[in-house]
């Protein structure tokens, strides 16, 4: 099993020492998801014998939602790119930079070749904190992105317009106490606040 939970309090502190002009901290849980026009398929309760039968629109179109959730608060902030590339996470990387301006921003994320290209600029404001390799189920934000594709799972969208709408619906519809609750993981809440008590002394 691995020891990152054990060892994030400690991550946090070295990327803490980043924070020159002494902001305020912020630890969120970033990633991506693709959602596209291929049903989102999950299990039906039916008669024994009787299969479920779903209506779907079957199209190969897709785009990405990159996010981003701050667990202690529920502070969030996403926004859907066409592609998934060192290009595309720039252009997230410095708009989330410019929403959290007032902040120190450490992002706990996947090491995707996109996130660790030696192209990218990381705001002076934002620092990186990888998760271990294959290793979802640690990242909070991933129980959003279940929560968010099982809600899709039930609806048919015919465009990728149409299906960038509801997505933005339902992405709007989360407050940050239902943000907060998902991604609450306990070894992440009690690292950020351990390496918080830590660095204010």
């Amino acid at each position: 099993m691995t020891q990152f939970p054990a060892t994030l309090t400690t991550k946090l502190t070295q990327e803490l020492a980043g924070n020159r002009a002494e902001l305020p901290v912020k630890v969120f849980a970033q990633d991506e998801t693709r959602l596209g026009l291929q049903p989102i398929l999950r299990r039906r309760i039916t008669a024994c014998g009787v299969q479920p039968v779903a209506t779907v629109w079957q199209r190969f179109e897709n785009f990405y939602l990159f996010g981003a959730v701050e667990p202690l608060t529920g502070d969030s902030f996403f926004l859907e790119l066409p592609l998934l590339n060192s290009t595309m996470f720039q252009l997230w990387l410095d708009d989330f930079a410019q929403t959290f301006a007032a902040s120190f921003n450490i992002l706990v994320l996947d090491n995707g070749a996109f996130h660790t290209a030696k192209t990218l600029r990381w705001p002076a404001n934002v620092a990186a904190v990888p998760l271990p390799p294959y290793s979802p189920e640690l990242n909070p934000i991933e129980r959003l992105w279940r929560d968010l594709k099982d809600q899709l799972a039930t609806l048919t969208a015919r465009t990728l317009d149409e299906l960038s709408d509801t997505v933005c619906r339902l992405i709007q519809g989360y407050s940050q106490a239902a943000l907060k609750s998902l991604t609450g993981f306990v070894y992440f809440v009690q690292a950020v606040q351990m390496a918080l008590q830590t660095t204010n002394g």
